[in-house]
């Protein structure tokens, strides 16, 4: 099992950046993917971006393209998102999620919030 913890939200101007971070305790962190979804007031969580278990492979949704990257330390068992461009429709709760091969995201962390204001 694994434990999740992010952090890096705030409050960002339109057009800034914000890097996250979702630190790992437990498990080899190296067994896992990781992902970043985001669940904004009123709205169902939705998928961000999501990188495999030697971070070779990712993967985003069309909102985050081009201005979101993921990114993995193993060494660190840290997980990054990298915000730019920010818009205030990217105001939401931030969570990292771990799975493991043939699984489904089954560990998530707390969640850090993103403001951006307009």
């Amino acid at each position: 099992q694994v434990q999740l913890v992010e952090s890096g939200g705030g409050v960002v101007q339109a057009g800034g950046s914000l890097r996250l971070s979702c630190a790992a305790s437990g498990s080899t962190f190296s067994r896992y993917a990781l992902g970043w979804f985001r669940q904004a007031p009123g709205k169902e969580r939705e998928f961000v971006a999501r990188i495999n278990r030697d971070g070779s492979i990712t993967a985003a949704a069309d909102f985050a393209e081009g201005r979101f990257t993921i990114s993995r330390d193993n060494a660190k068992k840290t997980v990054y998102l990298h915000m730019s461009s920010l818009k205030p429709e990217d105001t939401a709760v931030y969570y990292c999620a771990a799975a493991l091969i043939g699984s489904d995201f089954q560990y998530w962390g707390q969640g850090t919030q993103v403001t951006v204001s307009s």
